[in-house]
C-alpha cells in the first residue's frame, strides 16, 4: 500500500510568520494537533500542540512569539508514491508521529503513525478473512 492510499489531503498549513496564538487558535478550530508550516507551498517544519505546551507555555514564553521561532525545521517529509513500511521507519529512526507528503516538493498530504496503523490492521484483517 502507498502513502498516497492512506494520507489526508486536507493539510492545515501555517505561516512562519504567524503566532503562536494563531497556530493554537488554528488547531483548536480544525480539531488538529499539528500544522505544517509553509512558505508559498513549499513545507519547511512542523508546529505541534507538544510544542506550544513544551516551547512556550511551560516556559512562560509570549502567545505573540513566532511560529518559525518554535517550529521543528528537521523536516523530515516522504514521497506519495512511497510505501507504507518506508513512512512507518523514517518515523520510527526520527522518532516522530507525523509525515507530510510531498510531490516534486510540494506539500500535498500528511501521514500519521496511526494511518499507518489502522492500515495495517485492515491489511492483517483481510489477510485473516481470505483463509477463513
Amino acid at each position: 500500500m502507498k502513502v498516497k492510499d492512506i494520507m489526508t489531503k486536507n493539510v492545515k498549513t501555517i505561516s512562519p510568520n504567524a503566532t503562536m496564538e494563531e497556530a493554537a487558535q488554528e488547531m483548536r478550530k480544525n480539531k488538529i494537533g499539528c500544522l505544517v508550516v509553509v512558505e508559498g507551498e513549499k513545507p519547511i517544519g512542523i508546529i505541534t500542540e507538544r510544542d506550544l505546551a513544551y516551547k512556550i507555555i511551560a516556559q512562560g514564553k509570549s502567545l505573540e512569539t513566532k511560529v518559525r521561532e518554535v517550529m521543528s525545521s528537521d523536516l523530515k517529509t516522504i514521497e506519495k508514491d512511497a510505501n507504507i513500511k518506508q513512512a512507518a521507519k523514517l518515523m520510527a529512526s526520527h522518532v516522530i508521529r507525523r509525515l507530510p507528503v510531498v510531490e516534486k516538493g510540494k506539500l500535498i498530504g500528511i501521514v500519521t503513525i496511526d494511518d499507518i496503523m489502522r492500515a495495517e490492521k485492515i491489511g492483517e484483517d483481510r489477510r485473516s478473512y481470505q483463509y477463513t
